[in-house]
């Protein structure tokens, strides 16, 4: 593929801590399509200090819709078929934009990137963390993505083919406990927002189950155990989104009856 015929779509939010090392991974692409949702750090101001050397980003503000709907809208002022979605605190690694030179892809095809997640600097291969095939390149002219307010993905067609590539992203997950706290936080809140709009029926058993069960599978079946505390913390802080998710709902549920 030749990757000036690539468009690059990114939403951005508070990213000041790895934008810019983000968007330097990106400069042999063909554009940048970067909108950004309400940062109150200096999230804007790398972009547009970004843009004085690398003319072909585009900077747009809008306010949150939901991550379907937002994606959407920067396919919309791509220039090109070929779209790249990466999220701000990715990298795209030389040997990804080695490899996808090498290839020539039908426009049914959608391309898979293996993502190395890292927690406080390490590699994490455990917790279902690796390996993570995210679908990230496509032809905007098949598909696009559902609507989801959260944990959004590409609509795949009965002629949709996945080609999974060997080398793809490096993801800063977090630095500290915290970060994956407030992220969790708002995550689970937007997916309970998803859950209702469609009538889950949730219960206070359903949500304690998902937690015991996304521990045990995390910890103990997908390795966690191994990462010592790193991989105790993810385990559980993956239970708890489990949990959360199914418990906000029910309390949205619940709410609702009562008015």
């Amino acid at each position: 593929m030749d990757l000036k015929q690539i468009s690059v779509i990114m939403i951005v939010k508070n990213a000041q801590k790895t934008l810019k090392a983000c968007l330097e991974s990106l400069q042999e692409f063909g554009e940048i399509v970067l909108i950004e949702n309400d940062s109150n750090d200096d999230t804007l101001k790398i972009a547009y200090e970004f843009s004085k050397n690398y003319k072909n980003i585009k900077i747009y503000q809008h306010k949150f819709i939901g991550f379907g709907p937002l994606k959407n809208l920067a396919i919309s002022y791509a220039s090109n078929d070929w779209i790249f979605n990466i999220d701000a605190d990715e990298l795209a690694k030389k040997e990804f934009l080695q490899e996808l030179r090498k290839i020539e892809p039908n426009k049914e095809d959608i391309i898979a990137l293996p993502r190395e997640n890292l927690y406080n600097g390490e590699w994490i291969k455990a917790c279902g963390w690796w390996p993570d095939h995210v679908m990230r390149v496509f032809n905007k002219t098949h598909t696009s993505f559902n609507e989801n307010l959260v944990h959004e993905s590409l609509i795949l067609h009965e002629d949709s083919k996945k080609i999974k590539l060997q080398n793809g992203l490096r993801h800063f997950t977090c630095d500290q406990m915290s970060e994956i706290i407030s992220k969790m936080n708002l995550y689970t809140s937007y997916s309970a927002q998803e859950k209702f709009k469609y009538n889950k029926k949730p219960s206070a058993t359903k949500a304690i189950l998902r937690f015991i069960f996304t521990f045990i599978k995390d910890y103990f079946f997908r390795k966690g155990f191994l990462y010592g505390y790193k991989g105790f913390v993810i385990a559980i802080l993956n239970a708890n989104g489990a949990f959360f998710r199914y418990m906000k709902l029910y309390d949205q549920v619940c709410k609702n009856e009562k008015d």
